[in-house]
């Protein structure tokens, strides 16, 4: 039987290996194609392919059965939940990889894109331009097509020419801008606040105009210090929460 193929992982030493094997494989489940093949490799073969021990694979795959996106079956094998949760909590997470898996898992469509001026209260992360990439996309939960989250990303320039529009409706911003763009990402700074839909949100995410959203703004920064993202997103209050986890 054909096993699902996970994406391959940058391991991080600062952080738990368990967690960051858990996150690069829950983005890569959410992530799936739809005729991708629900039966994972064994523990062996996906240690290997994270290149970590066994019981720290072992400890990932927990974590990962515990939020019920796969279930293990003894002599069976471990299996992707097809009907898994795929609304996730906004999390305040300490890898790109768990901020691919944040934003993985919708489907998406491309609303446009095209060069726009800079927001003022964007100029601080774009100082020396007057107009950027804008890419606005629209996600939707798979199974109910009912939106969850309205995103608009600020790229520069330089680093927009390279993307490919159509990668956008597979993939969440960051692994584009890392995977297939090739930015050396050195860190993203995540704010999350409360706040109320406007006549635009709510008219997108088909919420009450005033309702609670969760506004999310995320900035990319390259090896050099240079912000290449500035993210924008609302997200339905009705469907995600915001969780910070502190390892001690």
């Amino acid at each position: 039987m054909t096993t699902f193929a996970p994406d391959s992982l940058a391991l991080n030493r600062k952080l738990p290996l368990w967690y960051q094997v858990s996150q690069s494989l829950r983005a890569s489940i959410l992530g799936r194609s739809p005729k991708a093949p629900l039966r994972l490799p064994t523990e062996d073969a996906l240690a290997a392919h994270y290149g970590v021990s066994v019981l720290t694979m072992r400890q990932a795959l927990k974590e990962l059965e515990t939020e019920g996106l796969i279930s293990r079956h003894r002599r069976r094998g471990t299996f992707i939940e097809p009907s898994a949760q795929r609304g996730a909590p906004v999390r305040l997470l300490g890898s790109v990889d768990a901020i691919v898996a944040q934003q993985s898992g919708m489907s998406t469509e491309l609303l446009e894109h095209g060069r726009t001026a800079v927001p003022p209260e964007l100029s601080e992360y774009f100082p020396d331009l007057a107009e950027v990439t804008g890419f606005r996309r629209l996600r939707s939960d798979e199974e109910t097509g009912e939106p969850t989250n309205h995103a608009y990303n600020y790229v520069h320039p330089e680093v927009a020419a390279a993307i490919d529009p159509a990668d956008l409706l597979r993939w969440p911003m960051t692994k584009v801008l890392r995977d297939a763009v090739g930015v050396r990402i050195s860190r993203i700074t995540d704010t999350v606040e409360a706040r109320l839909a406007d006549p635009e949100t709510a008219r997108l995410l088909q919420i009450p105009l005033l309702s609670p959203i969760l506004h999310y703004t995320g900035v990319t920064y390259d090896e050099d210090g240079r912000a290449v993202d500035v993210a924008r997103i609302h997200y339905r209050g009705d469907c995600f929460s915001f969780t910070v986890t502190m390892d001690a």
